[in-house]
This record gives structure tokens, sequence and C-alpha cells, in this order.
């Protein structure tokens, strides 16, 4: 018997868990902490999709599973983008966007994500989404 080919949303929600799977171990943390893993992908996504232009958030985008473009998307208007945001600026929108816990505080959180989403998408793209980024937020970017 023939396999049915998986689907796209089957095979988005394998590579979103990847992701998540991957900020936990980071940290160490068990797959309870689903919640807190999902917070900080998200909380990171929407911070550096609105301090992209445009061109460059759709870009990125396109590299992400579909699920997790749904989330980097959520709630976006591209008339306002890019915000301007300093590396103080970014750190403190990520607390209140993550509001838990955690070794290394925001800092810590901004690297864990970002160092996992560059590990799922072509260094190319990862190239330019760090040339779109100011010098004090750039060094945050693996």
């Amino acid at each position: 018997m023939a396999r049915e080919p998986i689907s796209v949303f089957e095979s988005s929600l394998d590579k979103t868990n990847l992701i998540l799977k991957d900020i936990e171990q980071a940290y160490g943390w068990s797959k309870d902490r689903r919640n807190q893993s999902y917070a900080a992908l998200r909380t990171v996504l929407h911070l550096l999709r609105d301090r992209m232009p445009v061109q460059e958030c759709v870009e990125f985008s396109a590299q992400l599973p579909v699920l997790v473009r749904g989330v980097y998307f959520e709630g976006w208007d591209p008339a306002n983008v890019p915000v301007k945001l300093n590396r103080d600026d970014f750190l403190y929108e990520v607390r209140q966007g993550f509001p838990y816990d955690v070794e290394g505080g925001p800092e810590r959180v901004v690297q864990v994500v970002l160092d996992t989403l560059r590990r799922h998408v072509t260094q190319g793209e990862w190239s330019d989404v760090k040339s779109n980024m100011p010098e004090d937020l750039d060094r945050m970017i693996p």
C-alpha cells in the first residue's frame, strides 16, 4: 500500500515543533514548557519583523514553516515598519512580550531564538536579516 503524502499542515506542524524543541533544548526545558518556548519565539519574531523593511520581512517569512509564518504575520501592519529600536528598546520589548524569568534574561531569549531561527533558514537569507539591523542589534544576531 502506498503511503499518503504528508500534508502541508502536518509538515508545518512537525517543523514548528522542531523549532520549539530547539529553543527548549537550549534552555534545558522539558516539553511541558512549550508555552514558554512559543512565547519566546513569537515575541522575538514580532520584534524582528517590525524592525525590518517590508520586502525583507516577506522574503524572510518565505523560509518559515506555514504555521510559524502565521505567527510571524499575526497583527502585522506593514504601514508602520520598520520600527526604530535600539538594543535597549528591543530588549525592553522582549521583556514585555516574554514575562517569564529565565537565566540570562531577555538578551539570552533573543540569542536562543535567533540562533534557532538561523539554523532553519538559508545562510543567504540570514545574512540579509543581519544586514537590515542597526549595528547595536546586529551584534546580538548569531
